[in-house]
């Protein structure tokens, strides 16, 4: 085995940010998606969400792309949300997803505010950054083919802290 450390913050939430997670399922939920990272060999360091998406702090082998994963956890999840949680739901994820890597550093920062999701909703001190998720590729303009460039004007996981990276 090669040696690696990619952490990446991924959140993606349910078709039209419909209120579809339920709370006595959510739980089995996580846990699933879970089993299904490790089937994969990705590490799921913290997941939490709200009643409308999911948040995910995982390590991802080199071997595998973030999007195969992404797609992997949403379309089985949604499978096991339909036919074992609420049979003849129809529940779907949105399209697209969020995508942050993370470093080292900021790794524990990120499972803290995963693990404190539904506090940092109920508190409205959601990270902007943190939260977001598009039905379409950011990366490059579709018409143009110009590259898309998106600045913060501080470190995103520094929102709450004072010191660097």
């Amino acid at each position: 085995m090669s040696f690696w450390r990619n952490y990446y913050h991924l959140v993606w939430g349910t078709k039209d940010r419909m209120p579809l997670i339920l709370e006595d399922f959510e739980s089995r939920l996580h846990n699933y998606i879970i089993s299904k990272a490790r089937e994969m060999e990705v590490i799921v360091l913290a997941i939490n969400g709200t009643h409308d998406h999911v948040h995910a702090v995982v390590a991802i082998p080199p071997k595998i792309s973030v999007s195969e994963l992404v797609k992997h956890l949403k379309g089985s999840s949604a499978h096991y949300v339909n036919t074992s949680l609420l049979p003849g739901c129809h529940f779907k994820w949105q399209r697209g997803y969020g995508c942050l890597t993370i470093g080292e550093k900021q790794k524990s920062i990120a499972e803290t505010y995963v693990r404190n999701q539904k506090q940092h909703h109920d508190e409205n001190s959601t990270n902007s950054w943190l939260e977001y998720s598009a039905a379409t590729d950011e990366g490059i303009d579709r018409i143009s083919g110009d590259r898309k460039s998106v600045r913060e004007e501080f470190t995103v996981y520094n929102a709450f802290e004072d010191f660097p990276f």
